[in-house]
């Protein structure tokens, strides 16, 4: 199942350091950020194998998952939360601000052989 992770941050008067290192479950093998979303839903999809990290760096957004089992849904709003999603979590993301900036570290490079669009429900 999908679960949160804190990022080590460091804080002082200067502002705010963020550090990834150390707590991804997997090597980053590609990064791709999403932004200047409508009220439109992404994703709604898993994978075969590859695993993600979600990091909403600015603004705010939901990620709903279904593990096959469990249904939960997530709301990052702190670029030092980091939601891990397993191959086998089924997520879709939507509700986001204005000004959203969602990140995705991911385990594997692109390949459209790895995406499952049917949804456990269907």
């Amino acid at each position: 199942m999908a679960h949160l992770i804190d990022l080590k941050t460091f804080t002082d008067k200067r502002g705010h350091l963020t550090v990834i290192e150390n707590v991804l479950p997997f090597q980053i093998k590609r990064v791709f950020y999403i932004y200047g979303v409508d009220d439109s839903e992404r994703g709604g999809h898993r994978h075969h194998k590859t695993i993600q990290a979600a990091i909403c760096i600015k603004g705010r957004c939901r990620i709903s998952n279904n593990d096959g089992r469990d249904e939960k849904t997530y709301y990052l709003n702190s670029p030092s939360k980091c939601l891990i999603l397993e191959p086998k979590d089924w997520h879709k993301m939507f509700d986001f601000s204005k000004n959203a900036i969602l990140m995705i570290l991911a385990s594997e490079n692109f390949d459209e052989k790895d995406y499952i669009f049917k949804s456990y429900d269907d």
